[in-house]
Parts: structure tokens; C-alpha cells; sequence
């Protein structure tokens, strides 16, 4: 009876066990779910902020110009008041002026919403690779620089310590971000090769700028490889002259050794739809200054 009552303390103890770990396991993982919730709200804050702060500055900047220019339309109706010589068609030509700064008006805000729209792709491009890429490898990083959404892969994730053959882990990465540049067809991906700087000279490869670009071109026919369209793929080697950190570690020689991607929006694309407007602008306001522009502007 007594080694009966053993055992069934014992078998309790195991299940008690059991279901400590299975509630740790749910706390832990529900944990990471919500750090990762954490970090992609983190990565949209700072974005909004930036976006929040350019865009402030920016209507600053236009309604300066504009309280400028209204001032200058003031100045003169209060002139031509005092003397007595403002003349129905000085007033009506004032009326056209204070038209045209408001078509202006609506010119700049329909920029402003280009920019914004950018701003937004941007925001879900990263928040779109980040859910297809993730965010669990220290080695990958996925950010935005001067407002270009780029991806950066160590040397380690990719290639073999001075080669430019690509690891088997490779092929996972690279399907995801091939599956992200398909998606994306008014988008390029620039490949882009880095070394640290010690000297390569290993086969028919003379210097780490040839390492560096044959890196980004095997990076580049992978991605063919896997189905990304390759008039949407651009390779380029930087070899070992846009050091993150200074080469004076190995651990620093590591973080230099990259492979960037930038996931960039058909740039010609956008600023042509704003030299179109900025043309149009400028041809108006170049009319206003002689009293005439009435015509087409063609």
C-alpha cells in the first residue's frame, strides 16, 4: 500500500510538471508574439513621426510663402489706396493674382499627397517584409534609409567566408524575398555587394571590388532562379569602401560584410509626374509677372 501511495504522488508530480511547462510554453510564445506586435508599432511610430515632421515643415515652409506673397498683395492695395490710382483693372489683376495662389495652393497639396502616398508604399513594403521575411535572425535586417526600404543579409546567412558561392540557407531567404519583389511589379531591387577590407586575391577574382560584385550577381540570378523578374533586378558591388563600422575587429570585419537589397519604387515614374507639375507651375507664374498668360501656356 505504501509504494502504491508512492507512485501515485509520483504520477501526480509528472502531470503537475507537464502542465507547468505547457502554460510556460503559451506564456513564452505569446510573449514573442507580442514583442514582434511590439517591434513592427515601433517601426510604424518612428515612420509616422519622420513622415509627421517633414510634412510639418514643409507646410510651414509653403505657408510662409504664401503669407508672403498675400502680404505683398496687401502692401499694394494699401500703396495704390494712398494714391489714389488703384484702377478697376488693377484690382481685377490683383483678384487673378490672389486666384492664381490658390490654384498654386492646390498644385502643392496634390505633391504633398505624391509624397504622402510614397511615404505610405514605403511603410507597408516594410511592414509587408518583415511578416514574409521576419524578424527572428539578428543576421537580417530590414529598415528604411533616406526613404528606401532595404534589407541587409550578413556574409554569413549567405556566402562562405571569402567565396562568393552561395550557402544552401540561401535559397529560403532569397524565395521570401523573391515572393515580396513579384509582388511588387512597379518596384526594383537593387543588389548590393560589401566587403570589409581585407585584401582579396583568390582564383581569376583580382580585389574585394570583384568579390563584392560577383556576390550581388550571384545574389541576382538566384533570384531569377526563384522567380523574381529579372528586368526588375539591378547587382552592384561596393566592395569595401562603405564601412558600417571601422575594420579594426573581427567582429566589425563581420558586420562590414553585407549584402544590401533595396526595394526601390520606379523612381522616374514619380519625380516625372512632379516635374510635370513643377513645369505647369512655373509656366503660370511666369505669365503673372506681366499681366499676361491668359492663353494655353503652350
Amino acid at each position: 500500500m505504501k509504494k502504491l501511495f508512492i507512485l501515485m504522488v509520483s504520477v501526480g508530480l509528472v502531470f503537475t510538471s507537464c502542465v507547468s511547462k505547457q502554460k510556460y510554453a503559451e506564456l513564452e510564445a505569446k510573449q514573442k508574439e507580442t514583442q514582434d506586435l511590439l517591434n513592427t508599432a515601433t517601426v510604424k511610430l518612428n515612420a509616422c513621426e519622420a513622415d509627421k515632421a517633414a510634412a510639418n515643415a514643409r507646410i510651414a515652409s509653403l505657408q510662409e510663402r504664401i503669407e508672403d506673397l498675400r502680404k505683398t498683395n496687401t502692401d499694394l492695395i494699401e500703396s495704390s489706396k494712398e494714391l489714389t490710382i488703384l484702377t478697376k483693372q488693377g484690382a481685377t489683376n490683383l483678384e487673378k493674382s490672389l486666384e492664381s495662389l490658390k490654384e498654386k495652393d492646390l498644385k502643392i497639396n496634390r505633391l504633398q499627397d505624391a509624397l504622402n502616398k510614397k511615404d505610405s508604399v514605403t511603410l507597408a513594403l516594410v511592414t509587408s517584409l518583415k511578416k514574409e521575411v521576419g524578424l527572428n535572425d539578428e543576421d537580417i535586417e530590414i529598415n528604411v534609409e533616406k526613404g528606401v526600404v532595404f534589407i541587409s543579409l550578413s556574409d554569413k546567412v549567405l556566402f562562405r567566408s571569402g567565396s562568393y558561392n552561395l550557402s544552401t540557407r540561401a535559397n529560403e531567404i532569397l524565395g521570401k524575398v523573391a515572393t515580396v519583389i513579384n509582388s511588387k511589379p512597379d518596384f526594383e531591387a537593387l543588389v548590393e555587394g560589401h566587403t570589409d577590407n581585407v585584401p582579396y586575391k583568390k582564383g581569376v577574382l583580382l580585389d574585394n571590388w570583384d568579390l563584392s560584385a560577383k556576390r550581388s550577381t550571384a545574389v541576382v540570378r538566384k533570384l531569377m532562379e526563384l522567380g523574381a523578374n529579372p528586368s526588375q533586378l539591378i547587382a552592384a558591388g561596393r566592395s569595401e569602401f562603405v564601412p558600417l563600422v571601422p575594420n579594426d575587429t573581427a567582429e566589425n570585419k563581420s558586420t562590414n560584410r553585407r549584402t544590401k537589397i533595396f526595394i526601390l519604387p520606379k523612381i522616374d515614374q514619380f519625380y516625372e509626374m512632379i516635374e510635370n507639375e513643377l513645369e505647369v507651375l512655373s509656366n503660370e507664374g511666369g505669365g503673372e509677372g506681366t499681366g499676361e498668360g491668359d492663353g494655353d501656356g503652350n
